[in-house]
């Protein structure tokens, strides 16, 4: 398997699910899991490579004169993603085949979870950045079919469509940032972009194509304020919030962080953007976690807040916090994606996520709250759990912002170990919440379900990921050399020498554990304060009035209704109307275009001569076109248009254009032919224009400057040549390439072969349309006149 399939594999195997999931006896989920499962053994298979220092890089030509190639890179960082997204993609989707019901159009399922899985793999191992915006974006497409899967309920189509915008829009502010950094160093190349780093933080461009990148990397990893549609994601099914929300699609902007760290980090700009947002999100976010009361929106809040540290240690930039922000992940996505799965098994069992109905549920489910147990500790920042040992490592890198003189020295700066410890507090008590809180004191008995474990298939893809949780935190050395070594020198561009262990001794990152575990408790054991603080700091009429979500619904609304108010302004019924807009719009472009730009140029001297015959020609084609427009008779309207059709023909002739003088006059007597076949039913005589002069002088006017446009702009592109005319590519090489004489027959045929083709489908379509829509009205006529028969009528 070459790199290539393994990205390509699963866009190519998605339609083959529907097929298996309607014929196959055994569950479909079987066969898709080998996919993943298939993937990830590839990828292991490259770790040896990546230790010694290798990468794998493959290269195929797309678009070459615009630098835009089919390129896939394999190094330490796109490694571990693609780990993650196939390792926990198997483990999804075998949780998915006892969490949903087989009822569900598991079919569909199966295609958006490939989809989604080709593109993000796509993602991580891009080396070309239009080619990662492509794949970025079908992310944000085939997300919007897993969170809207149960598209029945509004609140998930509220969620997909609240996702699917925001991610979008990012996605475009980062292609244009994109955009920026191909004028500073004039390549697409991710890696070839990387060895420019010190022209691009030295251009003045620096700054916006900064800014519009990370503006992509936030609105896809849920940083504030673009946070607001994690939680409503939250919507789709659990196997879904397990796969995208923990480990998959919000680690997406992470990845472009790391990826762009190399290019654009080592700046204070970067510095105080990157780690302020990241810092601000961690502790907002671990705040609105303890609002909740539904697991699932618990977990939504706690993974930004999650992300948000992950962000702040890749804004320092220091080895310390690269290396801490790349464990941190790792980590996260084992304990985050057991949680979601615990919580799914929750809501599957006793048929509640309300965190208010749910206590001592471990008397009767031991093994979920096992499960719950490690993953929540692990989140916490407990020792021995491997959540402990990526903690510390970020509060050394918050210490490093004010000690380090590799760290920008600012006074802010100060805030980072403070905020640390704080946004750690509160993750300490929603941790808490999730373990303690429902899985401790007197069992509940206000549940739709009477309350049981949860069979061998529904905690095992869980349990897995729990015990990860432990052996990483028991044994670090198993991913220090082996996975996070190739990741800090594919980021820092240098090997790096780690040393993980659980001890450290007696210090200040230590004692600030200590601390974050004694305040946690405090708080967690006055829990019902704590909240109410929480609620009054985060609750206020100026935070409502000022929220992300407020501003969201409110842009959304405003946009329909003023979308309403331009169409029923715009949509008048009449053509000429629509015209009138269109044109408009047109003049005002490429016209306001030429005049400020002076691009517009009348040199006669190098153009052929005007013949008489030429000018009387053209004066029949001008008059009778005129002769439409003013005729009052329809008869007239249409032999008059079919002289300014012939005419053109002719013209075409006179021009030596036979197939464009023979294709005119085919079309012409069919429209002619149509025109008289629907003149009998036509009503008499035509109506008299009218209307106010006012729109009658705007008519005339759009019409006269249109005609002036077109002139203008086929006189100046002929005098105006920034580069070779494509006429004489044509002229060297269609006989050459395609044997043919006729320029116009290999252009259409051979050079526009899929334009021509897609223009043949879309006249096939139309007749088929209009021959279908024929045939049910004779089918009706035939009917009323068998019903009036039996009616006794004549």
């Amino acid at each position: 398997m070459s790199l290539v399939l393994a990205v390509l594999a699963p866009f190519l195997l998605a339609p083959l699910i529907p097929v298996l999931n309607r014929y196959l006896k055994v569950h479909v989920g079987w066969p898709v899991a080998l996919i993943p499962a298939g993937i990830f053994a590839y990828l292991s298979a490259q770790l040896p490579r990546l230790m010694n220092g290798e990468v794998v890089h493959i290269a195929y030509q797309w678009i070459p004169s615009l630098g835009i190639d089919f390129t896939v890179y394999l190094d330490g960082l796109s490694l571990l993603f693609a780990m993650l997204i196939t390792g926990i993609g198997t483990l999804v989707v075998l949780y998915s085949i006892f969490y949903l019901d087989q009822r569900e159009s598991m079919g569909n399922f199966y295609v958006y979870i490939l989809l989604f899985m080709g593109a993000m793999l796509g993602v991580v191992t891009s080396n070309n950045l239009i080619l990662l915006y492509i794949f970025w974006e079908l992310t944000s497409l085939s997300s919007f079919l897993l969170i809207g899967f149960w598209f029945h309920r509004s609140e998930s189509r509220y969620g997909a469509q609240k996702s699917m915008l925001i991610t979008v829009l990012g996605g475009l502010a980062m292609l244009a940032g994109f955009v920026l950094l191909y004028m500073i160093t004039g390549t697409f190349d991710i890696r070839e972009t990387i060895a420019q780093a010190s022209v691009i933080k030295g251009h003045d461009l620096y700054f916006p194509a900064m800014i519009l990148i990370l503006l992509g990397a936030f609105t896809k990893s849920a940083q504030v304020p673009f946070h607001i549609w994690l939680p409503n994601a939250m919507e789709a099914p659990t196997p879904v919030s397990a796969y995208l929300h923990s480990a998959t699609m919000v680690k997406a902007g992470i990845f472009l962080i790391a990826r762009m760290t190399p290019a654009l980090g080592g700046t204070m700009e970067w510095f105080l953007i990157v780690s302020g947002v990241g810092i601000v999100t961690m502790v907002f976010s671990a705040m609105m976690a303890i609002r909740q009361t539904d697991l699932k929106a618990l977990l939504a809040f706690g993974t930004v807040s999650q992300l948000g540290l992950i962000v702040t240690l890749l804004g320092f930039g220091t080895p310390a916090s690269i290396l801490g922000a790349m464990f941190h992940l790792l980590n996260h996505a084992a304990f985050k994606g057991s949680l979601f799965m615990v919580a799914g098994i929750i809501d599957h069992e006793t048929g509640s996520r309300d965190i208010r109905r749910l206590r001592g549920l471990a008397k009767v489910m031991p093994i979920t709250a096992a499960i719950a147990g490690i993953g929540s500790l692990a989140m916490a920042g407990i020792p021995p759990f491997n959540g402990f040992l990526s903690k510390e490592m970020f509060f050394v890198a918050s210490l490093e912002a004010v000690t380090s003189t590799y760290v920008f020295a600012h006074p802010l700066a100060a805030l980072y170990p403070i905020m640390a410890v704080v946004g750690s507090v509160f993750t300490f008590i929603y941790s808490m919440m999730l373990f303690h809180g429902v899985f401790f004191g007197p069992l509940t008995k206000d549940t739709d379900k009477k309350p049981h474990e949860a069979p061998v298939g529904l905690y095992a893809p869980a349990l897995v990921l729990a015990s990860i949780s432990i052996i990483i935190g028991l044994y670090p050395k198993l991913v220090a050399d082996t996975i996070l070594g190739p990741v800090t020198e594919a980021i820092l561009l240098e090997p790096m020498k780690i040393k993980i262990t659980l001890w450290h001794g007696f210090n200040l990152p230590l004692a600030m554990s200590g601390a974050v575990i004694a305040f946690g408790s405090l708080l967690y054991w006055q829990f019902e304060k704590t909240r109410g603080v929480v609620n009054a700091i985060t609750n206020n009429k100026v935070s409502a009035c000022v929220s992300a979500n407020a501003c969201y619904d409110w842009t959304i609304a405003t946009m329909i209704k003023g979308s309403k108010k331009l169409i029923d302004w715009q949509m008048t019924g009449y053509l000429r109307d629509y015209l009138v807009f269109i044109l408009t719009f047109a003049i005002a472009i490429a016209g306001g275009t030429l005049f400020f730009k002076q691009g517009f140029e009348f040199n006669m001297v190098n153009m052929a001569p005007i013949a008489l015959h030429e000018v009387i020609l053209v004066g029949i084609i001008m008059a009778a076109a005129l002769a439409v427009a003013l005729a009052k008779s329809r008869l007239v309207a249409i032999i008059a248009m079919g002289v300014v059709g012939y005419a053109i023909s002719l013209l075409y002739i006179l021009f030596r254009a036979p197939d464009l003088a023979l294709t005119q006059l085919i079309v012409e007597t069919i429209t002619l032919i149509l025109f008289l076949a629907a003149f009998y039913h036509l009503p008499k005589g035509l109506v008299a224009e009218t209307g106010k002069h006012t729109i009658k002088a705007i008519n005339v006017v759009v019409s006269v400057l249109s005609g002036v446009l077109i002139t203008v702009l086929a006189i100046s592109a002929h005098n105006l040549k920034s580069f070779e005319p494509i006429a004489s590519y044509f002229i060297e090489n269609s006989y050459e390439l395609a044997g043919g004489k006729n320029m116009v027959n290999v252009i259409l045929v051979d050079f526009r072969g899929l334009d021509t083709m897609g223009e043949i489908v879309v006249v096939g379509i139309a007749a088929f349309s209009a021959y279908a829509m024929i045939k049910l009205r004779i089918k009706k006529i035939v009917k009323l006149k068998e019903a009036h028969l039996k009616e006794g009528g004549e």
